[in-house]
């Protein structure tokens, strides 16, 4: 079936609305017009609110014969009751992953939602989750359009919401083959190796004054996969602290992830998207616009350097949109910044936060952090740092960052998918077209999984754990963190290299004290709201130097450049939070 809605809303010139709606017969090929409505009018005077009453009231009246028509024989998933017009969105709450969490509770881990005029399905348990995703993995293996694509991933050109398809498969082989291969971490590792005792000697050198940690491993992070993908450094990172621009580009990215993450009213009903009414889409455009910038001179440098022999994936990325074949899919230079963008935005964030929210686990159970402190001086000595080789003989670490990332996903809700096709599961009907959610957050909290749940508890993953023979790859649903099936997150080997590498080095380090003398157990655990899972508060510490001397003391490896970034004005996250937080409540305003 079709639902066709035109609209036209110049008020200087009638209006038009047409509302066409048709079915598909089964036994011929063409559709069938079963129902048209058209609106005129030719009083100028009719204001852009009456426009939009007007619209909406046509559509529901459509949507309600379409879902009279096409009623399926199964039930759809149980779920909470829709309310007019907005459907489910006021149910979503402030922090979505939550709300969904608690809504699985009462209407069971499979459910279906009515976000303004779209069908969503939430998978909130292993068993769900592995329908979706291995069962019927094929069928949802797109992405359902949204405003987040468009405005900010250059409408669907990036390899996290390209369409699935042979461009798709072009953009992940390449990533593949030139950042996450074996071979390809393995001829890195020494980059990563480099900046993270860079950040080692920048903690040890920040005196009195406390540490924002976080902040401190996004220039890690940052500088770590640019030297891999555009061959230099992009941030200082002096003795007395971060470069400016590091905490413009984090406000950036996490805004990104801000963004991404809103419900948007614009997607669900789309009468309304022109209204914009969040303003989420003129922020989307004018971050766009930042990143761009930002991205265009990266390439603009490679174009200007070219007589320079570079080995990073910028360069790589250039010399195949030349050499090509014509039978294939070319590159071009929208593809090639938007597949910058994926990694600089997805790889720099999601490996920062999770480590930060291992950091702050261990400072407040003691207990843990003396474990793995032995595990580490045992392993490695107290005459050097910890390197990548270590990373397979440190088995207490690695739990250790399991249960980081099952407590603490760095995308609590999967990045949605749709269904191509309708489908059954577990005895209710799917409808095509339907997005699938699946609360990855809630299912690493199940406790029909996992005992005491909400404890930090690395030893349910050693030998004779609950848990010891469970892995974190997409193989095993009670824990997902990167997703799983073909949509699976492309990073995931470098991202838990990365995250082993800076738990392991920043716990072999430093003893560790928060600011102020603040109690460990009284540590702020408090979650903020985007697609990636930052903390409310910072992390603020000082680090107390308990190796050799010398490897604190800042030599200059073999620096690579530092790129001037275009940076303009500074982003105002924390209002646009803080109006994020309250949208939902508009709802039930708006309703009475």
């Amino acid at each position: 079936m079709i639902l066709n809605l035109t609209l036209t809303t110049n008020l200087n010139t009638p209006l038009y609305i047409t509302i066409r709606l048709c079915f598909k017969r089964h036994h011929q090929n063409s559709h069938t017009i079963v129902s048209s409505l058209t609106l005129h009018r030719h009083n100028t005077s009719m204001s852009p609110w009456m426009i939009v009453l007007i619209t909406i009231g046509a559509s529901i009246l459509i949507y309600k014969l379409l879902n009279l028509i096409s009623k399926p024989s199964l039930p759809l998933p149980p779920g909470p009751k829709p309310w007019p017009i907005v459907g489910n969105l006021p149910h979503m709450g402030p922090v979505p992953h939550h709300a969904l969490a608690a809504l699985a509770l009462k209407h069971g881990p499979l459910m279906h939602l009515r976000l303004g005029f779209v069908d969503v399905i939430v998978a909130a348990s292993r068993p769900v989750a592995e329908q979706f995703l291995k069962v019927h993995d094929a069928n949802f293996s797109s992405r359902p359009p949204n405003s987040g694509a468009k405005y900010m991933a250059y409408n669907y050109q990036d390899l996290v919401f390209a369409p699935y398809g042979p461009r798709w498969r072009l953009l992940r082989k390449i990533s593949y083959v030139h950042m996450f291969s074996s071979k390809a971490l393995d001829d890195f590792s020494h980059i990563r190796q480099e900046e993270v005792a860079r950040l080692i000697r920048n903690l040890a050198s920040s005196g009195s004054k406390a540490a924002n940690l976080g902040q401190l491993l996004n220039v890690c992070t940052t500088n770590a996969l640019a030297r891999v993908m555009i061959g230099r450094r992009v941030f200082n990172d002096g003795n007395s602290g971060c470069d400016p621009r590091a905490d413009e580009f984090k406000s950036m990215v996490v805004e990104l992830m801000v963004l991404a993450g809103v419900f948007n009213v614009g997607d669900f009903v789309p009468a309304l998207e022109w209204l914009d009414l969040q303003g989420v889409q003129a922020k989307m455009k004018k971050l766009h616009k930042r990143f761009d910038e930002f991205l265009t001179s990266i390439i603009q440098d490679h174009e200007v350097s070219k007589s320079e022999k570079h080995n990073d994936l910028l360069s790589k990325l250039l010399s195949l949109k030349e050499k090509v074949d014509e039978d294939e899919d070319k590159l071009n230079d929208t593809q090639i910044k938007a597949l910058l963008l994926n990694m600089f935005a997805a790889g720099t964030d999601t490996s920062s936060s999770t480590t930060e929210w291992a950091i702050a686990e261990l400072i407040r159970n003691p207990g843990l952090m003396v474990s793995i402190q032995k595990e580490l001086d045992t392993v490695v000595g107290a005459n050097r740092l910890v390197n990548e080789m270590d990373l397979a003989h440190l088995p207490y670490l690695e739990a250790v960052v399991k249960e980081t990332f099952r407590l603490h996903p760095s995308t609590p809700l999967s990045l949605p998918r749709v269904a191509n096709e309708s489908c059954e599961i577990f005895n209710y009907h799917i409808p095509k077209g339907a997005t699938l959610l699946v609360n990855v957050w809630a299912i690493s909290r199940d406790p029909k999984e996992w005992s005491n749940p909400l404890e930090f508890k690395p030893e349910r993953f050693l030998p004779g754990g609950e848990k010891f023979d469970v892995d974190i790859k997409g193989t095993d649903f009670e824990v997902i963190p990167f997703g799983a099936g073909r949509r699976i997150c492309a990073g995931m080997s470098l991202g838990l290299r990365m995250v082993q590498l800076l738990t392991a080095t920043l716990v072999h380090a430093f003893d560790w004290e928060l600011e102020n003398g603040l109690l460990p157990e009284k540590l702020n655990m408090d979650e903020a709201y985007g697609l990636t899972l930052q903390r409310e508060k910072p992390l603020l510490v000082h680090p107390r130097p308990r190796l050799a001397q010398h490897l604190y003391l800042y030599d200059d490896f073999n620096v690579c450049p530092i790129m001037v970034l275009p940076f303009t004005d500074k982003c105002l996250l924390q209002h646009q939070l803080k109006s994020y937080k309250y949208l939902f409540h508009f709802f039930h305003i708006l309703l009475h």
